[in-house]
């Protein structure tokens, strides 16, 4: 999506870890400009207005104006780097748009009602994929695609090919590619003894059960000696 904001930069002359870091202490990122119209150019920027676009309700596929030196383009984020702790910018890397040509982009998909399949038969609503990419001309790219989902049934889906289009819009993700469903719950089988009383709760579990004092006792006990059985005495002869 275009919109009017246009963020000053700064040529670079200096590359290299110590001079990208000398930048950040100055509150400054570095970036490098890319794409047709113009060879690669390593540039300086404000890091807090690279972070407000990509906060923005449109994200990275905000186009803006980059003004270099008086010299002012269209331009897009195709890349970016933070710190892995901290947060803060590290690299951005944008690219110039020919605002006349179809590019590729990746657009959120947003959902909303419930799904009759959760409400009234149970099941369980995933999401599988949250974006599609799709052609489309930079003045029609959206912030992002809403598809309502209150009639999915059990085993119902949303598919790339269910997403709304409108204008120069063409879907490139495989038409097929399941977005969200709705899919059953599996009923977990309660383990029970064959022939005999259902295992204890905690054996249900996984946990190994101990058995009583007195029951281990006895099974660790030696057998007891069977006394010898008394013979009947001899008859006696007459």
């Amino acid at each position: 999506m275009r919109k009017d904001i246009t963020l000053v930069a700064e040529p670079r002359e200096t590359r290299g870890k110590n001079a990208a870091r000398r930048l950040r202490v100055d509150f400054k990122s570095p970036a490098v400009l890319y794409g047709t119209g113009g060879d690669p150019v390593a540039l300086t920027l404000s890091p807090k207005e690279i972070t407000k676009i990509l906060t923005s309700s449109s994200g990275y596929n905000t186009i803006f104006n980059l003004d270099v030196q008086g010299q002012v383009a269209p331009v897009i984020i195709i890349d970016w780097q933070t710190h892995p702790i901290k947060g803060n910018l590290l690299h951005v890397d944008l690219k110039r748009v020919d605002l006349t040509k179809k590019m590729s982009v990746k657009v959120p998909v947003h959902t909303t009602g419930d799904p009759v399949g959760v409400k009234l038969q149970g099941g369980h609503y995933e999401l599988v994929n949250r974006e599609v990419e799709i052609e489309v001309l930079p003045d029609d790219i959206p912030e992002h695609f809403t598809v309502d989902v209150s009639q999915l049934k059990l085993n119902d889906s949303v598919r790339g090919k269910d997403i709304p289009l409108s204008g120069s819009m063409r879907l490139i993700s495989d038409p097929e590619l399941v977005l969200s469903h709705v899919v059953s719950l599996r009923a977990e089988a309660e383990a029970t003894a064959e022939g005999g009383a259902a295992e204890p709760e905690v054996a249900k579990k996984g946990k190994k059960v101990e058995a009583a004092p007195a029951a281990k006792a006895a099974k660790g006990a030696a057998p007891a000696a069977k006394a010898p059985a008394a013979k009947a005495p001899a008859a006696k002869k007459k």
